[in-house]
């Protein structure tokens, strides 16, 4: 979902760290999942992760979600997911340049 990106969200982000890094594949992608069903209005996920989840771009625009890509000067990645505002087209996920 390409939808506005907003660091300080005017304050009101409530942002929630989950590390998966080191755990063997199904799992992060099910501790994710299993993160986003507890996402509420004004709350984002952290996701730190060893790779970058491919996969989980598809899921995320397939169920409504916005997110943006960080990779880290220590070879993790940062996902960042949010719902974005109501009313945004559909396309790509917004990802760094």
């Amino acid at each position: 979902m390409n939808a506005p990106y907003d660091d300080n969200h005017n304050g009101e982000w409530e942002e929630t760290i989950l590390d998966v890094g080191g755990l063997a594949p199904p799992e992060p992608m099910v501790r994710v999942l299993d993160a986003l069903d507890h996402l509420g209005p004004n709350q984002r996920l952290c996701v730190l992760i060893d790779r970058e989840p491919h996969p989980l771009y598809g899921i995320l625009e397939k169920n409504g979600y916005a997110h943006r890509t960080t990779a880290r000067a220590d070879y993790r990645y940062e996902v960042r997911i949010w719902e974005p505002v109501r009313g945004t087209l559909p396309g790509q996920a917004e990802r760094p340049l």
